[in-house]
């Protein structure tokens, strides 16, 4: 019973998450807690929950090119390469430093995205730098890429400040998003994978509720645009910002 209530726990809690980490962002600043409030792990949760976002991200990435507004040239030449080569050395990183530093620098970090994301990096015109270089993106993503491959959480701000630096509104931003992160997660899982740092069964049962969650966000970025984004990014920020008052 008390694996049935954690399985539970982990559908929901995906459920959510991968909703919001579509829609905007931060969803697994919900979900590594939970995995580690479970008894994972730090290193072990990290990777674990990777196995969810990739799940999530495959169906988001479908679902996005099914609605017609994924940008496949920006994607994987500007977004999706670099952030992968970005991604290897954040793994590796992350394996590094061990739990008790995983766990104080996740800490950190949830605070930091947060005051960030607060800061409103999405604010100006979009477009407005439309005419920056293709590396110049590049190398903005590669720093997005040592993010996510060292802790995830949060990735989707940062992307979601890159993609509008490079012109895209919040609609198509999404969709580069979630390619970006597939791409990430391909590589660092395989570099926890090979240190034996996943749970599978945890995280596929995580990945069923991120791949339903997933699926409701492409709908509801597609059909509400950018200004509903907008303010969910803003009431999701709030959210993560109270909830760090109760996070160990």
């Amino acid at each position: 019973m008390a694996e049935l209530g954690s399985y539970l726990i982990l559908l929901v809690a995906g459920f959510i998450a991968g909703t919001l980490n579509v829609v905007a962002g931060g969803g697994s600043f919900l979900t590594l807690p939970v995995l580690i409030f479970l008894g994972l792990p730090a290193t072990v949760a990290n990777g674990t929950n990777r196995v969810a976002v990739l799940t999530q991200n495959v169906g988001a990435v479908w679902s996005f090119h099914q609605h017609g507004v994924m940008d496949w040239r920006t994607s994987l030449r500007s977004a999706a390469l670099p952030a992968m080569i970005g991604a290897w050395l954040g793994a590796e990183l992350a394996l590094l430093i061990g739990d008790e530093a995983f766990k104080d620098t996740l800490a950190f970090l949830m605070v930091a995205v947060t005051l960030w994301t607060l800061w409103d990096p999405l604010k100006g015109k979009l477009g407005s730098s439309a005419q920056r270089p293709w590396w110049v993106i590049a190398a903005a993503f590669f720093v997005v890429g040592v993010y996510s491959g060292f802790v995830q959480a949060g990735v989707g701000f940062l992307i979601l400040a890159a993609t509008t630096l490079s012109g895209l509104d919040l609609v198509r931003g999404n969709a580069v998003k979630v390619m970006v992160i597939l791409a990430t997660m391909v590589v660092s899982l395989w570099i926890f994978a090979s240190e034996g740092k996943v749970d599978w069964l945890l995280g596929f049962v995580l990945g069923a509720g991120n791949l339903a969650g997933g699926l409701v966000g492409v709908r509801l970025t597609v059909l509400k645009g950018h200004g509903w984004i907008k303010k969910v990014v803003t009431a999701t920020v709030i959210l993560f910002a109270l909830r760090l008052w109760f996070f160990e």
